[in-house]
């Protein structure tokens, strides 16, 4: 397994682009980065060409959903929009070409049942999972806690295998955060085992706090073995609030590497 730095909360010392060459310097693997797109896709290929960065992750954009809205992917309504953001991310992604992107499931609509967003949702996976396959890039979906994100739709491991079973596309795959189960206490062995063999990427911070590796409660350490021992080998993205500098919260860094294969 290798390590992402999550570019949206790590190393803002410094503008979007110039971040990735931070990340290289500070001993990360590769960079993810949750809505890259005030960044012009050329400029972004080209930072993280000169940093020789891979880009694991990207998310597809999500409407209003950053600002309390239900966004896209699950409204029946915003279908149209929905498939102006899957070209606009189609288009960006062919020049910086990530590994993976991110489709977010978002809140429940007012006026839409569970069923009718679920429904949404299910095609609209399969149609992303399909468009991005001509790219050779994975799509994933993920679960969020409700308490941080009040009313969103998918939130737990169950849920989401649940959304694979129905999207049934062998190119759309789940993103396990591990900070997002703890967050609603759930059991981690049974995370994995709901999504065992569909876990695309995992990103983590600790809990309570959202914090850097060792400011909670979490045996993150304890938990990438058990992942470990599930067979994942892909990449764990770095998506943590540090306390201050980012460079300082880094202490943890060296030591995961030195025990990860």
């Amino acid at each position: 397994m290798k390590i992402a730095a999550n570019l949206s909360l790590l190393f803002t010392e410094q503008p979007l682009h110039g971040r990735p060459a931070m990340a290289a310097a500070a001993g990360f693997d590769g960079v993810e980065i949750q809505f890259p797109y005030e960044v012009a896709a050329p400029l972004m290929g080209e930072a993280l060409q000169r940093s020789s960065m891979p880009l694991v992750l990207i998310n597809l954009p999500a409407g209003d959903l950053l600002a309390g809205g239900a966004g896209l992917a699950a409204v029946p309504s915003r279908q149209a929009e929905f498939d102006q953001a899957l070209e606009d991310a189609f288009e960006y992604a062919a020049v910086v070409r990530p590994l993976c992107v991110n489709v977010l499931p978002g809140r429940l609509a007012e006026g839409v049942t569970c069923e009718q967003a679920l429904a949404t949702l299910e095609a609209n996976l399969r149609k992303a999972a399909q468009r991005f396959q001509a790219l050779g890039i994975r799509v994933l979906s993920e679960a969020i806690n409700p308490l941080d994100m009040p009313g969103f739709l998918i939130n737990t491991a169950q849920q989401l295998a649940e959304l694979l079973r129905r999207v049934d596309h062998p190119n759309c795959l789940g993103q396990l955060d591990l900070y997002h189960m703890a967050r609603q206490e759930l059991d981690f062995a049974e995370c994995i085992s709901h999504l065992q063999g569909r876990i695309g990427h995992v990103q983590f911070a600790d809990c309570p706090g959202r914090g850097a590796p060792g400011s909670g409660e979490l045996a993150l350490e304890a938990q990438l073995q058990a992942l470990l021992a599930s067979g994942y080998q892909g990449w764990l993205g770095a998506e943590y609030r540090p306390a201050g500098p980012t460079q300082a919260s880094l202490d943890w860094l060296p030591r995961w590497q030195a025990s990860l294969p």
